[in-house]
Order: structure tokens, then C-alpha cells, then sequence
């Protein structure tokens, strides 16, 4: 696995629990309003972290840290995934892993064997707005399958959506509901454009929601 950053102390990034964050490299998606290029784009890549340096780290922080998150770049790109998930939780902690949902087969191994505790799946768009959204060609089936998988699976988990003018619409919206039918585990999350992004220049507009706009696309889901 290329680990491209360590976060060894975050309260926000798994819901109610103290977590270590592992960064992998590497992404098969384009989304323009990334916010982690240095994780997507391979010229971008730092040296990576050796896994064994990361497992000493948490392997001195038992009893201190309850979690790890493992997000990306895109996890499930790594063969070897499932093996450090599987000496992370015998160090006694939970695991939770975000993903974009394209590699399902991958995922499925995962949720089958009760790997993680929490998955969080980013859902780029509605199905006619996805290759926008993600600047490439996705696999449709590969992300509703992804879903199917999740939804099924009795492990805890998030659906969420970046949401930016000219990439994610209140009708998009609407479309996403109805694809994550029979599941109330979905939030909207309020883009912004601070800082370096991955591709600026296709963003329409202004690109981030106004405070009334934003409210109003809230009341959509919340």
C-alpha cells in the first residue's frame, strides 16, 4: 500500500470516536473540487510512508486512540488493503474507510468479512451528472452495485455529497435520493473552493452555493 499521509489525531473524521487518519495515493477519479491532488496525481505524490512505520505508530497509540480512518486518493485501489485492515483491527481498533465505491469487488470482500465498522461512500452525483463529477469515465455499474453492497451489508454506514454550483443541482439531488432509496444515512456536504483544488477551471460559476441556497439544498435530505 502507498500511504501518502499520517493524521495521528483527529476528532472529526470518525463520527464520535478519537482516530488516526491514513492517507493512501492514488485515485482512478478526477473530481475538480479535491481538495488532496497530492494523493490523486501520481507527479504530485510525496515519498510514501512505509506501512511498517505506520503500524509501530499505532501500535504505541493502544488505549489512546479508539480508530483509524483509511481514505485516499481511493483505498480500494490497494490489493493489499484488506491485509493491513486486518492488522489494524487485531491492535484492537475500529476501522472505518471511505471510499468512491468503484472497485465493488474489492468492497465486497471487505464488507463480507466484517472488516471495517463504519464505511463511508462518496457519492459524486446522480448517475447523468457522475462523469462530471468525477472528470472520467466512471463505471455506473461499478457504483450502484457499490451501493447495493453497502446498503445490504449490516455494517454501519454513511452515504455523503460534495455539493458545488455546476457539478451537483437540487435536481441531481433529487436524483441521488432516489437511487439510495430505503436508506436514511445520506448527508449533503457544503463544497468550497478555499485553498488548492484539483481542477478549478471547470467549475461553473462561482461554483460554491450561496448560505440561502445552501440551506435550501439541506432541507432536501435533512
Amino acid at each position: 500500500m502507498l500511504i501518502g499521509g499520517l493524521l495521528k489525531f483527529s476528532l472529526i473524521d470518525y463520527p464520535g470516536k478519537v482516530a488516526a487518519v491514513v492517507f493512501t495515493q492514488g485515485c482512478n477519479y478526477r473530481c475538480p473540487f479535491c481538495h488532496n491532488p497530492e494523493l490523486v496525481l501520481p507527479e504530485s505524490f510525496n515519498t510514501p510512508i512505509p506501512v511498517e512505520d505506520v503500524m509501530a505508530f499505532l501500535a504505541q497509540r493502544r488505549g489512546q486512540l479508539q480508530g483509524v480512518v483509511i481514505t485516499g486518493g481511493e483505498p480500494t485501489l490497494h490489493d493489499d488493503l484488506k491485509d493491513v485492515i486486518r492488522r489494524i483491527k487485531a491492535m484492537g481498533f475500529l476501522v472505518k474507510l471511505d471510499t468512491n465505491g468503484s472497485r465493488p469487488d474489492m468492497l465486497v470482500d471487505i464488507l463480507n468479512e466484517k472488516l471495517v465498522d463504519l464505511v463511508a461512500m462518496d457519492i459524486k452525483s446522480s448517475l447523468q451528472g457522475y462523469c462530471k463529477a468525477t472528470g472520467v469515465k466512471a463505471d455506473l455499474e461499478c457504483v450502484k452495485r457499490s451501493i447495493a453492497l453497502i446498503k445490504a451489508s449490516g455494517v454501519a454506514h454513511l452515504f455523503r455529497t460534495t455539493v458545488l454550483r455546476g457539478i451537483v443541482s437540487e435536481e441531481n439531488v433529487h436524483q441521488i435520493k432516489a437511487l439510495l432509496e430505503g436508506t436514511k444515512n445520506y448527508k449533503l456536504q457544503r463544497g468550497n473552493l478555499n485553498g488548492r483544488v484539483l481542477n478549478r477551471d471547470i467549475l461553473d460559476g462561482p461554483g460554491e452555493y450561496s448560505d440561502m441556497e445552501w440551506e435550501r439544498l439541506k432541507g432536501l435530505v435533512f
